[in-house]
């Protein structure tokens, strides 16, 4: 049987190999629908064998926790031993208890015939992250290696000399037809510098000038003398391509050559073209070609250069853990066949890469909303502007001081349910005058005990709390002291979750409580990607790297520590202050988007993962506390309290989430404005007030953002409220949508 979803021609195929069907089984097949991969289900070998020859899957999972219904091992070598699977990912489901007694037999399947093996976890989210692992990971991978035979045929084919050179000017291939041109054989330029082959005697000045246009990424044609391993000189028509690689740095050149005849036109009866069109037919598609495979086609070529570094690795006195893993699979390599070794010289390219849990984007051209938004929160801007300075105001006036006595009677009837998921935050907006913070703030401080905690007064908490609402800017439509009182409610909320009680200290509780205060203090109410662009102050004083994440954390430290009024932290021990001091800034910077699926990532596969197994396996509770309250783990913990409670919007009741989505896209409106105004680039042209679909931009952001963070959080928290209403708002968003309405609410009926 399969599951077909509406999906592009390039879906990945599964192959599901389980006798019975169970929650194993049924979570799998979930998560391919929900990946959109085609799923076929087979019962026995023979049924499995045959669909695999039929559908050629890029990956099968067997199931190898059952050896009475089948041998999962004969099976494996049965697929291993057809052509079809050399590109295969194929995985094996074992229990947990026996990778555990069994290990040494499994891993040497492991290594044998399987890539990888998964540990039984039937919930969904597990099985649909193992496929994204796998997307992202191995299938990728193969499916670049894939087009390795067909690269290396057009290469091999091709009638324009074809070399490829390093970034150092070290030659790493060459084609038949250079050979030929040239009279070299392969092995006597292979790892030799172009210096150390006779092959051009032009003059230094013009090399120069060829080599000042390839070093800043410009391709360079014209014609070019040669000499031939013979003496003989010829002239070629060339093109020189510098091929962008890791690091956005020049990693190879392609250089494409053909013979000119006496009339300097291009020879074997081919029809000259201008500049643009030179080589348009083949070499085009086959440097298309290169710029994509280029790090997987000649590893062999590299393999002694990667020998050399790796020993210089190997001497490394401090190892690193990702050196240990690079090590690891190094030594694999030794041993291993062809496309074996290739596929794992790609595994490091992307091991050496610093964005290891930031998917890879293609053209979002079909949803400009996901790209937009990703552009405007997850990068620090496009190009670095000087003269248009984004000054932020630091001036601001207070009001005379309250305290939790004399609260007003509306005020402190809209704070009622201030413990409840539901609570409105705009009516306590309206009741103070969009003062919220300060009230809100002296209730859950209160409520605990942070005064006791810091052996302050309530007045110089007051007093704190008056200092740091004065300091966002109420005139944003967004990023103002309502967005801090919504966010500190919502860390409150979680902090009272029995899992985080269990896991975090008073210490950390405060913390996130101060954090959530302070988070965004003195927000200018545009992105972190407008301030690079326009060179503000702060851009140029935080280097473009998390600009405004780094300001509120220094700032919330600068008014708190300047006047002793206000200064909670001034009877503080000095030790303790400082540890509580780093957790604070450790959780405003972990608000900053660049580093989203980081933290997401790392949260599920150090803490839910984990936390899984063991109560899959009903291991004491003494053991799930010791795995949840290791200092690393608290950390992960803390940075999502307070990533979900920034962005906890979708998951309000509607007409709360209704209110949100209004104001972050009247400020993401005016940060359009405002750029198209000072010609500035816009990093967000999607949100164009006249033609915006905020129903669009509300369910990009949801589903790029917030479904997999949330049934992470639930899945640690538990919050059955949120995840209703993150699905209710769901299909209200989609409902307009589908009537293409692009504003908030429906018309009146």
């Amino acid at each position: 049987e399969e599951k077909v979803t509406d999906s592009p021609v390039s879906v990945r195929r599964v192959l599901l190999v389980f006798a019975e069907e169970d929650e194993q089984s049924s979570g799998f097949r979930w998560a391919c629908d929900k990946a959109g991969f085609r799923c076929n289900l087979a019962r026995t070998p023979q049924s499995a064998l045959e669909c695999f020859l039929d559908k050629h899957h890029d990956i099968i999972i067997i199931d190898h926790r059952h050896s009475r219904y089948f041998d999962a091992e004969a099976l494996c070598r049965s697929i291993r031993t057809t052509k079809a699977s050399e590109n295969t990912v194929i995985i094996c489901v074992v229990q947990s208890f026996k990778s555990l007694q069994t290990g040494m037999c499994i891993n040497e399947i492991f290594l044998t015939f399987y890539l990888q093996r998964y540990v039984e976890n039937s919930s969904r989210m597990a099985c649909y992250n193992e496929l994204i692992q796998l997307e992202f990971g191995q299938v990728q991978a193969q499916f670049k290696l894939r087009a390795c035979n067909s690269l290396f045929t057009a290469l091999e084919k091709s009638q324009e000399a074809i070399e490829i050179t390093s970034e150092d000017h070290v030659i790493q291939y060459v084609n038949p037809a250079f050979e030929t041109m040239m009279g070299y054989q392969i092995g006597e330029l292979i790892e030799k510098e172009l210096t150390e082959v006779p092959i051009n005697e032009k003059k230094a000045d013009f090399l120069d000038t060829i080599n000042s246009c390839i070093k800043i990424g410009k391709e360079w044609q014209g014609m070019y003398y040669a000499k031939k391993k013979n003496g003989d000189s010829i002239q070629q028509n060339v093109k020189i391509l510098p091929v962008i690689g890791q690091g956005g740095k020049i990693r190879h050149y392609v250089s494409i050559s053909r013979l000119c005849n006496d009339n300097n036109k291009v020879s074997e009866n081919t029809v000259q073209k201008g500049p643009q069109e030179f080589l348009a037919d083949p070499p085009m598609s086959l440097v298309s070609a290169v710029r994509v495979q280029i790090l997987l086609c000649f590893a062999t070529g590299s393999s002694q250069r990667r020998r050399s570094s790796m020993a210089r690795v190997h001497s490394m006195t401090i190892e690193a853990p990702i050196t240990k893993v690079i090590n690891i699979i190094n030594a694999a390599q030794e041993s291993s066949p062809l496309p074996v070794a290739e596929a794992l010289d790609r595994a490091l390219e992307i091991l050496r890469t610093t964005e290891l849990y930031s998917p890879q984007l293609g053209t979002k051209d079909e949803d400009p909303h996901t790209s937009d938004l990703v552009g405007g929160l997850m990068t620090d801007g496009l190009r670095r502007l000087s003269g248009n300075e984004y000054i932020l105001s630091a001036k601001r006036n207070l009001s005379s001081p309250i305290s939790l006595n004399d609260i007003p009677p509306r005020i402190t009837e809209a704070m009622e349910n201030e413990e409840q998921w539901d609570f409105d935050i705009f009516e306590l907006e309206a009741a103070t005058h969009k003062r919220p913070l300060v009230y809100l703030g002296l209730k859950i401080f209160a409520r605990f005990g942070i005064c006791e905690f810091l052996n302050c007064s309530e007045s110089t908490l007051r007093s704190w709390l008056q200092v740091i609402e004065a300091n966002y800017h109420s005139s944003n439509s967004y990023h103002n002291s309502t967005h801090s009182a919504d966010v500190l409610h919502a860390t409150a909320y979680f902090l009272s979750k029995e899992r985080v009680k269990q896991t975090l200290d008073p210490i950390d509780e405060v913390a996130a409580l101060i954090a959530a205060t302070v988070h965004d203090v003195d927000h200018p109410g545009r992105t972190n990607s407008f301030l690079c662009n326009a060179g503000s102050e702060l851009a140029i004083l935080y280097n473009d790297t998390a600009v405004l994440e780094s300001h509120h954390a220094a700032l919330a430290f600068q008014l708190t520590t300047r006047d002793g009024k206000c200064n909670i932290f001034k009877n503080m021990e000095r030790n303790e202050y400082r540890t509580l001091r780093q957790v604070i800034i450790d959780m405003v910077l972990a608000t900053e988007m660049t580093k989203h699926f980081e933290h997401v990532n790392k949260f599920v596969n150090s803490i839910n993962k984990p936390l899984a197994a063991l109560e899959e396996n009903g291991v004491s509770n003494t053991s799930i506390k010791t795995v949840l309250r290791s200092p690393e783990n608290r950390i992960l913990i803390k940075r999502m309290l307070i990533k979900c409670a920034d962005i906890s919007n979708p998951c309000r009741p509607r007409e709360q989430c209704i209110e949100w989505a209004g104001r972050i896209s009247e400020e993401y409106f005016a940060q359009t404005d405002e750029e198209r105004r000072q010609g500035l680039p816009v990093v967000m042209p999607v949100f164009d007030r006249n033609t915006c679909s905020i129903p669009k931009s509300q369910l990009s952001f949801i589903d790029y953002f917030i479904i997999d963070m949330f049934d992470a959080w639930d899945a640690f928290a538990d919050l059955p409220n949120l995840m209703e209403h993150l699905n209710n708002n769901i299909k209200y968003w989609k409902g307009l949508d589908g009537r293409n309405l692009r504003v908030l609410r429906p018309p009146p009926e």
